[in-house]
């Protein structure tokens, strides 16, 4: 779930009406976190504009979720965990919506199956945007009346549900990307601007010495719970890439044989490549003796100094045993990531791509953050003396801590400001239809 302790600012919203408020930091903080809700409140809407009502209904694979539904859930979430609880004035837009749009909240009753939402045709795409914009109104009258310890109980759960809308951000452009993909007519979701990367920033090794180091969220600013308790693990002397690996360098992993060579891959990826008939990453295509890429933006052709994306961990782990190297853990990244500017390539509709890395000074390492998400060879576990909160919200991260694998950093379809150094993502170990690709370790 999350750690949260409410922020103390000293500013002062001028010429605000703060009658029914008696200090004004607290204003100010309300001030802050209602202007951020309208402010990510509307990016969910900007990503979905480019689509037809059609395209927001449709279902392509269990694994995602249909652009319609992304819009009814986050909503969901303020109406069920914020304004039920905390504001008896509010009244519910449609009790059916409850079951509808609940995605895997076991104490809060039963749900539409997952599989299941892409025959919701009803409610259509209108009824969905008259529910965001109820939610929305009530939740401007809460922020408004609400007394100063009710806002403070509920404001952790507003700024949870804040962050839990921005992954949904992420998955809603992953989703349609996939369904777009899957027409024959490989539509492109916007025009954008087809950046070329160039020449690749030659691959080199950076040292990291190891030792103790302190791993998982410091502070007081928002973390989800996965990223606590913050300790202290040992590491060794590792070396890791200084750069994602680039579509070229996979290129020549393909060329090589690596598709067919089952001593590369872990015994569960091997059989999965053969079931699934995996050849290339997803969304890559050969015509005639060209590579073709399906991106946001359409079909076009492959850029080799692009890093590599759409890979499960068995790909990326099977590419790392072919170069000669592993995968990072999560905590050799998370230590490394200590070294570099918090700084990367974010969710940008007119680039929702990854680009190859700028020119480098000697011994930096390049795309730690943004691009692409980077696998690891950590298994997606709780930290010691890791809890999970009581009630619905607990239900957030901590149960699905079986099966799944770590990646770390962020991608192009991240939402700016949603990324930390001790942001844990995770998926099972064959998704490939996030922007997930890999950086190489080594030991010393």
């Amino acid at each position: 779930m999350f750690v949260l302790i409410p922020p103390s600012v000293s500013i002062i919203v001028r010429g605000s009406p703060v009658s029914d408020l008696h200090h004004p930091k607290i204003y100010a903080a309300r001030e802050l976190l209602t202007r951020r809700y309208e402010v990510v409140r509307a990016l969910s809407e900007t990503l979905a504009a480019p689509l037809s009502a059609e395209d927001q209904c449709v279902q392509s694979m269990p694994d995602a979720s249909p652009t319609k539904w992304h819009l009814a859930h986050t909503s969901w979430f303020f109406e069920t965990v914020v304004l039920k609880v905390y504001w008896p004035e509010y009244e519910v837009f449609d009790e059916r919506f409850h079951y509808l749009f609940n995605s895997y909240y076991e104490s809060l009753g039963p749900r539409h199956p997952r599989t299941e939402r892409g025959l919701l045709t009803r409610p259509c795409l209108r009824d969905v945007m008259d529910y965001r914009a109820h939610v929305d109104a009530a939740m401007r009258t809460f922020a408004a009346n609400a007394d100063e310890d009710t806002w403070n109980a509920a404001s952790t759960l507003i700024t949870l549900g804040l962050n839990h809308e921005q992954q949904h951000q992420e998955l809603l452009l992953t989703d349609i990307k996939h369904l777009l993909s899957r027409n024959v007519l490989s539509p492109a979701y916007t025009a954008g601007i087809d950046r070329s990367s160039g020449n690749a920033v030659p691959l080199s090794w950076i040292g990291c010495e190891g030792g103790r180091v302190e791993i998982g969220h410091e502070g007081t600013s928002f973390a989800f719970d996965n990223e606590t308790p913050r300790h202290e693990v040992l590491l060794r002397p590792f070396q890791l890439a200084n750069r994602s690996v680039s579509c070229a360098e996979y290129l020549a992993f393909i060329n090589d044989g690596g598709y067919q060579r089952p001593e590369f891959w872990l015994s569960d990826a091997w059989a999965t490549v053969k079931a699934q008939d995996w050849h290339a990453p997803l969304y890559w295509q050969k015509a005639e003796h060209e590579w073709k890429i399906f991106t946001l933006n359409g079909e076009r052709d492959l850029d080799m100094a692009e890093p590599v994306c759409h890979l499960s961990f068995y790909e990326a782990a099977a590419y790392a045993q072919w170069a000669g190297a592993r995968l990072p853990t999560e905590f050799e990244w998370e230590a490394a990531s200590k070294r570099v500017a918090f700084d990367g390539r974010f969710l940008n509709p007119g680039a929702l791509h990854p680009q190859g890395a700028e020119q480098p000074e000697l011994g930096e390492l390049l795309q730690m953050y943004g691009d692409v998400w980077e696998w690891t060879r950590s298994s997606y576990d709780p930290y010691p003396g890791f809890k999970a909160l009581s009630g619905a919200v607990g239900e957030y991260n901590g149960k699905f801590m079986v099966g799944q694998i770590v990646l770390r950093g962020g991608s192009c379809a991240t939402p700016e400001g949603h990324m930390r150094p001790s942001y844990r993502n995770f998926f099972p170990p064959g998704a490939r239809w996030q922007f997930s690709g890999l950086r190489l370790a080594r030991d010393i």
